[in-house]
């Protein structure tokens, strides 16, 4: 089942405009798939930023022995 997506706004050159254009006729992905996936990068990159829980490994968080 396809998940819920919500619809924005974003302001692009045209330049970044036309290559994903053109990425897009090439593999006919379309090109909201190329912007979510930049997205996904960009968060990906930045997630140290993020609120987030620590990993049980980094935590030091984990079942006794």
């Amino acid at each position: 089942m396809a998940r819920k997506k919500i619809s924005t706004t974003i302001y692009i050159t045209p330049e970044q405009n036309d290559r994903l254009k053109l990425l897009h006729e090439r593999t006919r992905v379309p090109v909201a798939v190329y912007i979510r996936e930049g997205i996904d990068l960009a968060l990906e990159r930045h997630s140290a930023e993020l609120p987030g829980q620590l990993s049980l490994a980094a935590g030091g968080v984990g079942p006794k022995k």
